[in-house]
């Protein structure tokens, strides 16, 4: 993903958000307890806000 993906008005790129996420899912080793799994659900949410952003900019 590139990092230039930042949705207007939020502070964070999708390529950061993506780190993130990754990050995440290394620290649980696969597996996410539920608290794991909010925090999670809240960064995809967040990354697919970014992603939606840039593509309606560029229609």
């Amino acid at each position: 993903m590139s990092p230039d993906l930042t949705a207007p008005g939020s502070a964070r790129s999708a390529a950061e958000v993506n780190e993130q996420i990754r990050a995440l899912w290394l620290r649980a080793g696969g597996s996410l307890s539920a608290q794991e799994r909010a925090e999670y659900e809240l960064l995809v949410v967040e990354w697919a806000a970014a992603i939606r952003s840039r593509v309606a900019e560029a229609v």
